[in-house]
């Protein structure tokens, strides 16, 4: 079976990993990838090094990202790809084509493979974030779909209740989470040493996205942010860049300036692989911003969440998940409540235990892959 898989930014590639290690080592499948997005663009790091660097070859490489921070260039970004997509995919002649997540590049990639009548698999659909605009694009995806991997049953029952067929929605868990079990991860020293930062005991990671549905402007949002962090010159800190939504590029220069002004204290790195990251995550006094790690790897730690804003909204989160509104005295209170407070060990993470991959490939092993689909009517069959 040829299995493409696609990424389009660092971050669905780090949940992504074992999924790929596990599809490339198994005689059944023959796996081929296609990056795009923010992988290609140097101005976020051209994170498709990291990629082959783990020793996985790049099959397509679909440029599309334009050097623009506005709506309208994320649409015409987002056309550009479907027309690369649409030659991918025309080269790669798949079976099954597998979605992770809910951005506008996998929007293009599902379009694409829908109409030319490629099955998908999408992992992580059936979830809320009202905070953004990939609330909505998760549940297009979910409908542009076959097979469906989510991350909770209660996000499998919202995928059926979506209207798709209960025998094609599985609850594997978070892909992310077969990390914890599976990564081998770097001590404090080792990490400090691969930073080239000296790295001291108590420190901060902080990942912020600009929110791009609901009323938070990222700019002084994110202000309030460093604002905040002014208050703990006790603790380092780790930036790593945003994501290439609009607004993001605003984010960056911000995030420069404040690393410059705090050389002894403060680290900007555009991405830090998954294997730093997630030892950053780790070791850490806390996890500040935005991202969905935030809420579903962060727990697995023992790590304490800042989660500030809207754009997580709905999202189911472990009790070590402190939520604040964006204003300065709102973040500094939870950083403060993060820093101090003794939130226990095993934390009850609701998105699995770590072993997402193994199911997955036993779900592509077992399916009939079908290029037509019914709608599940939910009063029709209860």
């Amino acid at each position: 079976m040829k299995v493409t898989v696609f990424t389009g930014t660092r971050a669905d590639y780090g949940l992504l990993y074992w999924l790929l290690h596990d599809l490339r080592e198994d005689p059944a499948f023959h796996l081929q990838v296609i990056a795009s997005g923010s992988h290609l663009s140097p101005e976020f790091g051209y994170t498709a090094k990291h990629i082959e660097q783990d020793g996985f070859k790049i099959d397509e490489k679909v440029e599309m990202l334009l050097s623009s921070d506005t709506a309208q260039g994320t649409v015409k970004s987002l056309g550009i790809g479907i027309i690369g997509y649409a030659d991918a995919l025309t080269r790669l002649q798949p079976d099954v084509v597998v979605i992770l997540g809910d951005r506008y590049e996998a929007l293009g990639i599902a379009q694409s493979a829908m109409l030319m009548r490629i099955p998908i698999l999408h992992i992580h659909g059936g979830e809320i974030t009202e905070g953004a605009y990939d609330d909505a694009i998760r549940h297009a995806i979910t409908k542009l779909s076959y097979l469906h991997a989510t991350a909770t049953e209660k996000y499998r029952q919202r995928v059926i209740q979506l209207g798709e067929t209960p025998e094609r929605v599985f609850n594997v868990g978070a892909l992310g989470l077969d990390h914890i079990a599976r990564t081998e991860l770097l001590d404090h020293k080792e990490l400090a040493e691969s930073l080239g930062f000296e790295l001291r005991k108590d420190f901060f990671v902080v990942t912020y996205h600009p929110v791009t549905l609901a009323d938070e402007p990222p700019v002084e949002t994110f202000r309030n942010l460093t604002q905040a962090l002014d208050n703990y010159p006790e603790f380092d800190v780790i930036f790593t860049y945003p994501n290439a939504d609009d607004g993001g590029r605003q984010i960056i220069p911000l995030i420069e300036q404040y690393a410059d002004a705090n050389e002894n204290r403060v680290i900007a790195i555009p991405s830090l692989g998954q294997q730093r990251y997630l030892s950053a995550i780790k070791h850490a006094s806390a996890v500040i911003g935005n991202s969905s790690s935030g809420i579903i790897e962060v727990p697995s730690f023992n790590t304490p969440t800042v989660n500030i804003g809207q754009r997580q909204l709905g999202r189911l989160a472990a009790e070590s998940v402190l939520h604040c509104e964006g204003s300065y005295d709102a973040i500094v209170n939870a950083i403060d409540k993060a820093v101090t407070t003794e939130i226990g060990e095993n934390i009850n993470n609701p998105y699995g235990q770590g072993n997402a991959s193994r199911k997955i490939i036993d779900i592509l092993k077992s399916a009939n892959l079908n290029r037509t689909k019914t709608f599940y009517d939910i009063g029709e069959n209860q």
